[in-house]
């Protein structure tokens, strides 16, 4: 046991690996003698195939295979994907066009797949690719999500996908017409790319009359389930795994169509079959996250408490239903849409657009980092708009901690939380603002202060299981139902069963992604996964210490009740035995009693938890060239009790990065012909390290009475709130320009724009 309790900050045990080259990733653990795998891509954004040419590429040394939509469907594969839809306000379901695993008749983006081509080395496939032909028919092209234009699906007239509402919209009306105020403001949230370290990837092979299939995700189990379904497979023949994974952000979590083409092409052809996407190919194929538009508006009474609440989004769902997609700006935007203000009068109006660009999905936070990034930022111009501090607005209209369990105006029950005592430490650490401002602005320079209080809803299936087994070498194996992507899992869950048992960490061996070693698992994503699998452990190793405690009572001579475990070793008034859990391993292994050597359960939360925070932004910007820098940053994060502080505060810093990248640089860009503009690094800017500053972070915790680690996930915790934290110091630096409309990504171009453009006068 450590000296000085549990939840002790750890180092990750991962990390020599990984930074000594030592880690396993799609593209070290594929067979050497694997064909190669690629894709030719459509070339244009919108546009109907009239001819496909594919026999000279079949003919070209070293080709083994060329697929197409015809021929998986002569194989009798189930050709179409599946992705959520959402119900419509008339009570009719949202558009469900078919989205091909290959193009059909029609391409409706840059980079759709409409044929795999499978050589024996890349520069054979590439030249396989490069002889193809197709004739194309040019179709109008939409990049927007508006109403109208030329259409992409016939099942969705005008384009629109869905039209969702949630909330009361008469009593939303009626406050607004008797308000003492109403402040509003129409807010973008920008097209990004996850970007992450390892590419998309996967490979397949039969094994003994079994397909194997391993791909870079966020929990083998869905994976597996979609294989058999669409392959058509006995689910007793098919093994997934997910080797170390570089990188998933949610971008990962869902199926893509390169996944079944690849293992059908290893069981057509009796040979391991794999694919690595090269990084342009990512970004034309990976998942796209945010891009939509909310009109947001608050209700305030003479004493500026909030009265109503009213947004009404469009979103862009590219041009085919992703597996999440129509629920990431309706349902999961809805968990946390009146924030931490209790607000009991909202209405929030979705309308869903198809367009000729990549589909859009889970990207950090999912939903939740758009909803307080609106609900920031309108807070924030009231502030502005009513005269008062964006301190003051903010604590008038929290929840009071007296008020939890406190239910939501969209049927969410936050748990526990104490919103101004977080915000009140801010406030303390903003003293010194002005000084800042005033020494900058003798420099030319402008500074601005953001503020953002988000909460976060933990999402994802709130069950899990754990298996626990010891091993002939006194090492002990810890099987888990969710798939690390980089977080340190291995980390803290050996760490957090070595604290409940004494069982040595170093002993411990923790083993994911294998859908053969492990039945069941929900994944990871959502911040899911150490609060439900800590859970699913604590229940494992009380079931553990139950079925160990007969035989040990027989042992030791006393009754059963009189054995107690307490956490490092077995005990009983009157016995001398003490056996550790690994010492009691190893008599019931010489006992032949090999049902005590492994152990399983699952445990289900009770409730969602809600991590909630405040985040402080400055930003000094130079007027001259537009050239914004986030000089400083403080996080004040309530996560319940922390499981790993060092780890915790890695993901909060982690989190931070990818909310300033979107929110200075990065940026998708289509021309008027649907062709991706930022397709390569040279023109997607992802951040550098010099324009991430140290993250300052403090825990503040209020254990959450949801699960009984009273814990609160923190992985997208630190995006949800730096996006309206950076936008609202952008805001605060310019408001005296006379910039009243400020919109991410502030790169210098479009902030020079800003300064530079016809000013509006203040009101």
């Amino acid at each position: 046991m450590e000296k000085f309790g549990k939840s002790q900050p750890v180092t990750r045990v991962e990390d020599h690996r990984f930074l000594t080259g030592q880690g396993r990733y799609i593209g070290d653990a594929a067979p050497g003698d694997a064909l190669v795998a690629m894709f030719f891509r459509s070339p244009v954004a919108h546009g109907e195939i009239l001819d496909l040419d594919l026999g000279a590429a079949r003919q070209m040394a070293g080709v083994h295979l060329v697929l197409t939509l015809a021929d998986l469907e002569a194989a009798g594969v189930k050709v179409g994907l599946s992705g959520t839809t959402m119900a419509n306000r008339d009570g009719s379901q949202g558009a469900a066009p078919e989205r091909p695993m290959l193009a059909r008749d029609h391409v409706r983006f840059v980079g759709e797949p409409v044929a795999m081509v499978v050589a024996e080395t890349a520069d054979q496939a590439r030249d396989a690719i490069e002889a193809m032909g197709m004739d194309i028919r040019d179709l109008p092209v939409v990049t927007k999500p508006v109403p109208g234009g030329p259409a992409i699906h016939p099942e969705a007239p005008d384009n629109r996908a869905f039209d969702w509402g949630l909330g009361d919209e008469a009593a939303t009306e009626v406050a607004f017409a008797s308000a003492a105020h109403v402040v509003s403001l129409r807010v973008d949230d920008n097209r990004i790319i996850a970007n992450s370290m390892e590419p998309r990837g996967c490979y397949a092979e039969m094994a003994e009359g079994r397909l194997h299939f391993a791909y870079g995700g966020q929990g083998v189990w869905g994976m597996k389930a979609q294989l058999a379904e669409k392959l058509g497979i006995d689910p007793e023949a098919l093994r997934v795994t997910t080797p170390d994974v570089g990188g998933g952000f949610g971008m990962k979590a869902m199926p893509y169509p390169e996944y079944f083409t690849v293992a059908h092409a290893a069981r057509v052809l009796n040979r391991p079959v794999r694919w690595i996407s090269d990084r342009t190919e990512a970004m034309l194929s990976d998942n796209h996250g945010r891009d939509l538009t909310s009109l947001a508006e608050l209700a305030f009474d003479a004493d500026l408490r909030i009265t109503a609440y009213r947004v009404r989004t469009r979103c862009n769902l590219g041009a085919y239903n992703s597996h999440f997609g129509q629920a990431i700006q309706t349902q999961l935007f809805s968990r946390v849409l009146t924030g931490v203000y209790d607000i009991q009068t909202a209405w929030l109006q979705v309308e869903g657009y198809y367009t000729n660009t990549t589909q859009v999905d889970a990207y950090r936070g999912a939903g939740r980092p758009e909803a307080i990034y609106v609900l920031e930022r309108v807070m924030d111009r009231a502030a502005r708009d009513l005269g008062v501090s964006p301190w003051e607005i903010r604590r008038r209209n929290f929840i009071r901690a007296e008020a939890f369990p406190y239910q939501t105006a969209t049927g969410e029950t936050y748990d526990v939380g104490e919103f101004d005592r977080l915000l009140r430490l801010a406030e303390a650490e903003a003293q010194g603002f002005a000084a800042r401002r005033a020494a900058d602005a003798k420099r030319g320079l402008l500074r601005g202060i953001g503020l953002c209080y988000y909460i976060e809803s933990i999402l994802g299936d709130p069950s899990e299981g754990a298996e626990i087994a010891f091993n002939e070498d006194d090492t002990v194996d810890l099987m888990v139902g969710t798939q690390s992507n980089g977080q340190g899992h291995e980390t803290v869950y050996a760490r957090f069963l070595s604290d409940q048992t004494g069982l040595p960490m170093d002993r411990i061996r923790v083993v994911q992604g294998d859908s053969d070693r492990i039945a069941q698992g929900g994944g990871t994503g959502g911040s899911r996964s150490v609060t439900v699998q800590t859970n699913a452990t604590l229940t494992t190793v009380d079931t553990m210490v139950a079925a160990f405690t007969p035989y040990l009572a027989d042992k030791m001579g006393v009754a059963p009740e009189a054995v107690h475990f307490d956490h490092e070793t077995f005990r009983a008034p009157g016995s001398n035995l003490t056996p550790s859990l690994l010492e009691a391993a190893a008599m019931a292994r010489a006992d032949g009693r090999s049902d005590l050597l492994r152990h399983a359960a699952r445990a289900k939360l009770p409730g969602r938890s809600y991590p909630n925070g405040a985040h402080l932004a400055e930003i000094v910007i130079d007027p001259e060239t537009g050239q914004a820098h986030v000089d400083r940053y403080r996080v004040w994060d309530d996560f319940g009790n922390l499981i790993n502080p060092l780890l915790a505060e890695g993901q909060v810093h982690g989190g931070v990065a990818q909310g300033i990248g979107q929110a200075l640089c990065e940026h998708v860009v289509h021309d008027g012909e649907g062709q991706l503009l930022t397709a390569t690094f040279m023109d997607y800017a992802l951040p550098r390290a010099h324009e991430v500053p140290i993250i300052g972070f403090t825990s503040v915790p209020v254990p959450s009475t949801a699960n009984p680690m009273g814990m609160k996930g923190s992985g997208e915790a630190g995006t949800v709130g730096a996006l309206a934290a950076v936008a609202n110091a952008v805001q605060d630096a310019i408001w005296d320009r006379g910039v009243r409309q400020a919109d991410m990504p502030f790169t210098p171009l479009r902030l020079w724009e800003m300064l530079n453009a016809e000013p509006v006068a203040a009101e």
